[in-house]
């Protein structure tokens, strides 16, 4: 089996926004920033599964991150299997084949994507056992940066490694931030179906626009001090799309359309910040 073919086949079925920006990057950076990608969405699917009640999605995510924790020389792909055999009916394949995408990175950098792993997936088994009660600004800090924020850090450690790019590491941290506050406005009225809300007590949309909105602008001051080069390439993506998805969202619309998507994906992609 070709594992990497394999992963880039996974990454398009889950996320064709980021399966490109990915799929343009240089050989080494891109398998390592692949293998975060699809560890982090492995452990997403847990935390919004639909189905899975919350002790269980705890003890799953935990038993992925204690693994990933107690990896010296590596791990087995048993290891983790064995911890979510039970539920493997239930789960996706980009989650039940979470060590393989572990195992994906070149090894001078894979420690560092199991910790970030790691620490997330303990932060969700948290969240899962307080069924996402967020009442405060600061809750809602805490829960972006524990699901977010810290793959923005994640993201600035993977550049540094591949050719030395130095990031500021609050703006990451925005970078994070504003992604997730954008889902969270995106997704909203289907979260509190399943009994979920990630807007602290009294806010409205328009609160979390404003909360969004300032993090993009860290988020934007992180991409307009890189240098031209891959990096770039890769962070463009996703942020003119969350800019783009706030303003539809602002305009009462409810997503952007396809074709807004491809149009915007284009932009970028042809050199225009």
């Amino acid at each position: 089996m070709n594992v990497c073919k394999d992963a880039f086949e996974i990454l398009k079925e889950t996320s064709r926004t980021f399966y490109i920006p990915i799929n343009r990057l240089p050989p080494r950076l891109k398998e390592a920033v692949a293998s975060a990608y699809l560890c982090m969405r492995a452990i997403d699917e847990i935390e919004d599964h639909p189905q899975l009640d919350n002790f269980t999605k705890a003890n799953l995510l935990r038993t992925i991150s204690t693994t990933l924790q107690a990896a010296v020389d590596g791990f087995t792909l048993d290891e983790l299997f064995l911890g979510f055999s039970r539920q493997e009916s239930q789960l996706p394949e980009v989650t039940v084949r979470v060590g393989e995408w572990a195992k994906l990175a070149p090894e001078t950098i894979a420690p560092r994507i199991w910790d970030a792993t790691a620490a997330m997936a303990d932060r969700m088994a948290y969240w899962a056992e307080q069924n996402w009660e967020i009442y405060t600004e600061a809750d809602l800090n805490r829960y972006t940066f524990g699901v977010a924020g810290a793959v923005g850090l994640l993201l600035s450690d993977l550049w540094v490694w591949y050719d030395g790019t130095q990031t500021n590491r609050l703006h990451a941290v925005g970078f994070g931030r504003g992604l997730q506050a954008v889902n969270i406005l995106r997704n909203y009225k289907e979260d509190r179906v399943r009994g979920v809300n990630f807007f602290p007590d009294g806010w409205t949309e328009d609160h979390m626009q404003t909360y969004a909105r300032r993090n993009l602008a860290l988020a934007d001051a992180y991409t307009n001090a890189l240098p031209n080069g891959p990096v770039l390439g890769f962070c463009k993506i996703p942020l003119t799309l969350a800019h783009a998805t706030l303003d539809v969202l602002d305009n009462g619309q409810e997503k952007l359309t396809r074709s807004a998507v491809v149009a915007l994906i284009e932009r970028v992609t042809n050199g225009k910040r």
